[in-house]
């Protein structure tokens, strides 16, 4: 489903973020990124969904190549993803339910879709009571589910959760984590990045290990590539 081959990103100011990363992420796999600070995590999220494209090699997400991709591919592409960040970003100013509607309502989905839909999601994370609260009304795993239910609203086959308990403590992580099990165990796949090695042990999903730049680890791959330095 997801492809990497041979990828290298260099910026132009902070210099090789990526070297040489070849990966293959299946349908349905939960996955954990991990490695330490400027690993390279991000830049590999953010090659995913095409916000950055490669210096060298083939990001193939699908049947959407970063080597042939063009305008109108990239959206097509987002909708068959849904990002979950670390600081939620909601919108302030918009109920919860408000909040998961502008994901359908930026696709053109007809307002006769959009309410049973968001009931449906909202209910699905445990939020059907708070549908009329704004955001400053939520703990921080609260509204983490909300930004879950967000992205999961135009149905994506991968959901990307960046840091998604960066920012909770241990009771919400846990949550956090069975929501994503759940969402997981019903076909979705998930590639989820953290710095917590102790959740990725825990846990027991495929690891892929980034270290300056490098693949440095792969749980699925036992003759793969060794840690380096760690």
């Amino acid at each position: 489903m997801i492809r990497f081959t041979h990828v290298t990103k260099v910026f132009p100011r902070t210099g090789t973020a990526l070297s040489d990363v070849s990966l293959n992420i299946n349908k349905g796999e939960f996955v954990f990124l991990t490695g330490p600070s400027g690993a390279g995590k991000s830049t590999i999220l953010k090659l995913i969904f095409l916000e950055e494209r490669p210096t060298n090699g083939e990001v193939k997400v699908g049947n959407i190549s970063s080597a042939t991709a063009r305008g109108r591919d990239v959206p097509r592409l987002r909708r068959k993803l849904g990002v979950v960040f670390q600081d939620f970003r909601l919108l302030e100013d918009r109920t919860v339910e408000a909040n998961v509607a502008f994901a359908l309502e930026v696709t053109g989905a007809p307002q006769s879709v959009i309410g049973p839909k968001v009931s449906r999601l909202l209910t699905q994370v445990g939020l059907g009571a708070k549908a009329t609260s704004l955001p400053r009304e939520l703990s921080g795993g609260e509204q983490q589910r909300v930004a879950i239910a967000r992205a999961l609203a135009n149905d994506p086959q991968v959901l990307i959760a960046d840091e998604p308990t960066g920012n909770l403590d241990d009771r919400a992580t846990r949550g956090v984590l069975q929501l994503l099990r759940d969402i997981n165990n019903a076909g979705t796949a998930i590639i989820m990045a953290t710095h917590d090695l102790e959740l990725t042990k825990r846990e027991g999903f495929r690891v892929l290990e980034v270290n300056r730049g490098q693949l440095v680890f792969d749980s699925a791959e036992p003759n793969g590539p060794a840690k380096a330095g760690i």
